[in-house]
């Protein structure tokens, strides 16, 4: 189970660029900061955390298309990550249920859809319209578990957000972060990961002893569960 933003396309400063547009058209100056700490939340969440729910209830709406229009003006610049197309089909390629767990809209998912390239390995795709609640909530990892037909404990999620990792957590599934997304890897660790690399391209490397062999190395029977760091 993979994220998408920060984990296999090169797209959180663009967000971060994006929103920073969106509250300046509409006279609320969030700092860069500030909005790049918010990212992996679903865009409700987002928006909330950054505005305060009444101001989020008022204008939400309105930013929400700002940003989805900045964003999808700089598609151009968007790129996956180095290998993360290779690391997508090495797990496919091993017989792994591949899912993508995202909040984007449907505009924004089709761009990274197109700049991954990997639709014919992948086994489904959960975004932002498929649930309710969205990162940190559970939701989107467990919807994504019952689209891939596979137990927690036989799951891996790759990101790289706080989000991600309490979002997993709390649906029993361990998670590998990466840092690809700009959050520390001393935060990314305390809050559960089980596993950080730089990026995908380094988890690559490191495919055959990481913690995703165990998705494919074991003749029979559930992964074992490797405890969180202390």
């Amino acid at each position: 189970m993979f994220d998408v933003d920060g984990t296999l396309v090169d797209s959180n400063y663009l967000h971060v660029h994006a929103w920073r547009r969106a509250f300046h058209t509409l006279d609320r100056p969030v700092d860069s900061w500030r909005v790049h700490r918010a990212l992996g939340k679903g865009s409700g969440k987002l928006l909330s955390t950054l505005l305060g729910d009444e101001d989020a209830k008022r204008v939400g709406d309105e930013v929400k298309k700002l940003h989805s229009r900045f964003y999808l003006e700089t598609a151009e610049l968007l790129r996956p990550f180095d290998h993360a197309p290779e690391l997508i089909r090495a797990l496919a390629a091993k017989g792994v249920r591949v899912v993508l767990a995202t909040s984007a809209g449907p505009d924004e998912l089709d761009e990274l859809r197109r700049v991954l390239g990997v639709d014919d390995v992948v086994r489904d795709i959960v975004a932002g319209h498929d649930v309710e609640a969205t990162k940190p909530d559970p939701e989107p990892v467990l919807v994504a578990l019952e689209k891939a037909g596979t137990a927690p404990e036989d799951t891996i999620f790759v990101g790289d957000a706080v989000w991600d990792v309490r979002a997993a957590t709390k649906a029993g599934v361990r998670t590998i972060s990466v840092l690809s997304g700009g959050v520390g890897a001393a935060e990314l660790e305390e809050a559960g990961a089980i596993a950080i690399y730089d990026d995908v391209a380094a988890l690559l490397a490191d495919f055959e002893k990481s913690p995703l062999a165990e998705l494919f190395s074991r003749p029979s029977g559930p992964p074992a569960v490797r405890p969180a760091p202390a």
